[in-house]
């Protein structure tokens, strides 16, 4: 599983990087950014439940 984040969408609420934080982390601009292009599995329920979190649909992900 790859995280994606759509930088154009995000609005830097931080959620995701209070559920996941192995994984997202916020930026110096104040939007959030993946840091583990490959994450280990047992962080996946944690990354699915940040796309269901994320306010605006900013992140997804996709099969490696």
């Amino acid at each position: 599983m790859k995280a994606n984040v759509d930088r154009d969408l995000c609005i830097g609420c931080a959620l995701c990087e209070q559920t996941c934080p192995e994984v997202f982390r916020m930026g110096d601009d104040g939007l959030a950014m993946v840091i583990d292009e490959d994450p280990p599995v047992e962080t996946y329920p944690d990354i699915e439940a940040c796309v269901e979190l994320c306010p605006v649909g900013a992140i997804s992900v996709s099969a490696v």
